[in-house]
């Protein structure tokens, strides 16, 4: 019966963070928080909500309006035996210290011969889709995905924050936890009591046998959404949740364009440069030979981000764009 009610249990994305940290602290006492207002506050998001109550201002830190200080703190911290778990407010901040996570945090492990590590999380609220404007709403992923020596995670669904965080803070490398502000409020089942989750394992979120959709966090629902569409019109949709940028499980991307034959990428990061094109890559050059179509990509248009509900609608993914691509595939002709 104990199981049944655990089955039955449902928690919300945003207090999956904050469960995902906590169950890392209580198991390791080197793990630490640091960032803006994420002590009594609970987090600007409301992601670390409980955490200074419980472990108090020894291992959950609030801090000045910096990136460059928490960031340069977590890394010494690191550098010292530490675990910290660091939060950078929104994503699109990311690029006021991006000295420390380009040139000088994913670098330290390499050019010391494995003598030095820096085991280090940056949290971040990523994404739009809110109305926050263009300077708070950026999805930027890409942005990482060109560092070496970054890991990056971006789960869709509570259960998966909560066991990627896990071996997002016990990895020994450091990693880029991407949380995206639309899926704060949704809600599914919880995690089990042991969730871990290895980083680099997609999910196959549907089975399907005509196309392959490969999404990313706030792209899941809607390629699922899209997938329900096409349904109705008798096209079968697979949808593979990468959760993981890097590492990237490109294994089981070619496993469902094997039994598929087509391939339309889901990414909300702009069609320049955006980590779709990277996926698409690696089918082009791996799994040629299994596809019967060409690849397409559904992404963001490469402009800043309107404020407006509706422009921004008109800039981002959707599911009417995600299913318009299927469909152009399923009319393609070669002749």
């Amino acid at each position: 019966m104990a199981d049944v009610k655990l089955a039955e249990e449902v928690m919300t994305y945003r207090a999956a963070v904050a469960e995902g940290i906590r169950r890392e602290m209580r198991r390791d006492t080197s793990v630490v928080c640091l960032g803006e207002d994420i002590g009594a506050a609970g987090g600007v998001f409301k992601t670390t909500l409980g955490l200074f109550e419980e472990f108090g201002a020894e291992r959950v830190w609030d801090t000045p309006i910096s990136e460059q200080a928490i960031v340069g703190a977590a890394m010494g911290a690191a550098m010292t035996g530490v675990r910290p778990v660091a939060e950078i407010m929104f994503s699109d901040f990311l690029a006021c210290c991006w000295d420390y996570i380009a040139n000088e945090i994913p670098k330290v492990r390499y050019m010391t011969g494995g003598q030095v590590a820096v085991p280090l999380v940056i949290r971040t609220a990523n994404g739009g889709g809110l109305g926050f404007g263009a300077q708070h709403s950026q999805a930027v992923e890409s942005w990482a995905l060109t560092v070496p020596g970054l890991k990056l995670v971006a789960p869709s669904t509570p259960s998966d924050v909560v066991g990627l965080m896990a071996s997002a803070i016990r990895s020994d490398d450091p990693v880029i936890f991407f949380e995206h502000k639309g899926l704060f409020g949704s809600k599914g089942p919880a995690a089990t009591p042991d969730a871990v989750i290895p980083l680099g394992s997609a999910a196959v979120r549907r089975s399907g046998t005509d196309v392959t959709l490969v999404a990313l966090a706030w792209t899941v629902p809607i390629a699922l959404a899209a997938a329900d569409v096409l349904a109705a019109e008798g096209i079968s949709a697979e949808v593979i949740d990468l959760r993981c940028l890097v590492p990237l499980d490109a294994r089981t991307v070619l496993e469902s364009v094997a039994r598929t034959s087509r391939l339309v990428v889901v990414e909300e990061n702009p069609y320049q440069g955006g980590w779709g094109a990277t996926v698409a890559s690696i089918v082009a050059d791996e799994g040629f030979g299994l596809l019967d179509r060409p690849i397409r990509r559904v992404a963001a248009d490469c402009v800043p981000l309107p404020f407006a509900d509706t422009l921004e609608r008109q800039v981002m993914p959707t599911v009417d764009k995600v299913a318009d691509a299927v469909r152009r595939l399923e009319d393609f002709r070669t002749t």
